[in-house]
């Protein structure tokens, strides 16, 4: 298998044995790039001569035998989301495309400083707003799996990218599975982390300077190691906050199966998930449980889960509105006006959030906070919550209308695309830790992911877990049409 496809912790140690130099290993990737770029449309933008100037440093620094971090060499893409010195951060807006980075985000500074080289940005949706991945500057990416099928959003470049082989490391965000739901449909690792420990500077929408409800940033990658390593890179406050708060994780104790309880859900009332999704969940759960695992699918929070989706909606929605001009912000309101108040579906749902009053947001907050009591009960009896990332693996293409007339199929059914983002604001919206890692081919010989949800700050938890899972159960599996 191409080397494209190790690890970022592999990579690292090539060059650090002498291997392979730093400026030959992004010289491979550059190849693979102009070769195999153009299917799938990952890569956007790119910053080559100064990643060349880095690697050439990073060869010097090698020779000279150095203290090398973590990621010394390693040549890695970034969001387009995030600021990288001399690239535009468009957010897929055409608007934006003079706005052209003068320092980088303070995630892309720590990865540096690990080592890693920026070589390029990944392709997302206009505004980060979709579990596609398309806009009018860059186009369409495809899924590297089926070129037919979308990689997911609003990380979608990241997570091709990263599966096809282009690069060896990635960086996302997430406020409604844009990390995980990419990780998922694109069979490789994704890390969604506990809200606010690591800094999102440089990682927002012009012309806000603060972070946003529920949002965060974190990486993905093609092993569970790596996004450790990649997690430990950025974890921290920046700015005022590092003058007095610090960031202090748990690591856990390595501890064999039979000590570990795991919760399992495969699938919701509120937010059906197809057969084939649920198949694999299932033997993740099967597994562990032959392994010793104390494993059972009836233990969860003691939240019920349609409130749980309309309180997500609802806070998503405030959180999102802020972006909103004055005059679509005006048009939704009059819209809201209408709604029903006891209606359940996305667009409504949508529109009442969008337009929340101030203490309608806190009712909900309070609704929110009162949740996050329950999942810290729960976490006091078991480990880990295993559950779905989406619905259904990679859907076909669909750019047509409003995201909630979109549909995919479910058990042979229709169903609204948004409603699987159930799946994402379970656990997000009350800021726990999420990590995706693959669970093996469906049936339709597309990847299913599982979503690992743990307590608040148990980022290394559900991280190890997902190596365990690497070891002994399914591990990144290249696409077949870019393993040769």
């Amino acid at each position: 298998m191409d080397l494209a496809f190790d690890s970022a912790l592999e990579l690292a140690t090539r060059i650090r044995r002498r291997k392979i130099g730093c400026a030959e290993l992004l010289e491979h990737y550059l190849d693979r790039v102009c070769r195999l770029n153009g299917d799938i449309n990952a890569v956007c933008a790119f910053d080559i001569e100064t990643a060349r100037k880095r690697a050439r440093a990073a060869d010097k620094a090698v020779a000279k035998g150095a203290a090398l971090g973590p990621l010394h060499g390693v040549p890695m893409t970034v969001k387009e989301s995030f600021d990288v010195t001399g690239l535009p951060t468009t957010w897929g807006k055409p608007d934006m495309k003079r706005n052209v980075a003068t320092r980088n985000a303070v995630a892309v500074d720590r990865l540096l400083a690990a080592g890693a080289n920026v070589f390029g940005k990944t392709n997302v949706p206009v505004m980060l707003a979709d579990w596609q991945t398309f806009n009018p500057l860059y186009g369409t990416t495809n899924n590297p799996w089926d070129h037919s099928r979308v990689p997911g959003g609003s990380s979608g470049g990241a997570a091709a990218a990263l599966a096809a082989g282009l690069t060896g490391l990635e960086i996302g965000s997430d406020i409604g599975a844009s990390i995980r739901d990419p990780a998922h449909f694109c069979g490789v690792y994704g890390h969604k982390p506990t809200y606010e420990i690591c800094s999102g500077e440089g990682h927002r929408l012009p012309p806000f300077v603060t972070g946003n409800d529920i949002s965060v940033i974190g990486p993905l990658a093609r092993s569970a190691a790596d996004l450790e390593v990649a997690l430990t890179a950025i974890v921290g406050t920046s700015g005022d906050d590092a003058a007095g708060v610090r960031v202090e994780l748990p690591r856990p104790a390595r501890r064999p199966w039979r000590q570990w309880r795991v919760a399992v859900l495969r699938n919701a009332p509120t937010a059906p998930v197809d057969r084939a999704v649920q198949d694999r969940i299932q033997a993740v759960a099967d597994f562990v449980a032959s392994r010793g695992a104390h494993v059972d699918d009836k233990a969860r929070p003691d939240i019920p889960l349609a409130e749980a989706h309309r309180v997500f909606i609802h806070l998503l929605r405030a959180a999102t509105s802020r972006s909103l001009s004055n005059e679509v912000f005006g048009k939704l309101a009059k819209r809201a006006a209408k709604v029903d108040p006891s209606a359940t579906d996305y667009e409504s749902w949508m529109l009442r959030g969008s337009t929340l009053s101030h203490r309608e947001w806190l009712l909900l907050n309070e609704a929110r906070h009162r949740m996050a009591a329950a999942w810290s009960a729960f976490f006091r009896e078991w480990d880990v919550l295993l559950c779905p990332a989406a619905a259904t693996t990679a859907f076909p293409h669909n750019q047509k209308g409003e995201r909630w007339e979109r549909m995919v199929t479910v058990n042979g059914k229709p169903q609204p695309s948004t409603t699987q983002m159930f799946w994402a604001g379970y656990s997000g919206m009350v800021y726990l830790p999420s990590t995706v890692a693959p669970a093996g081919l469906a049936r339709d010989g597309l990847p299913v992911g599982v979503q690992i949800i743990g307590p608040k700050y148990g980022d290394y938890t559900t991280i190890a877990f997902a190596a365990m899972l690497e070891r002994e159960f399914a591990c990144f599996t290249p696409p077949p049409a870019y393993a040769g």
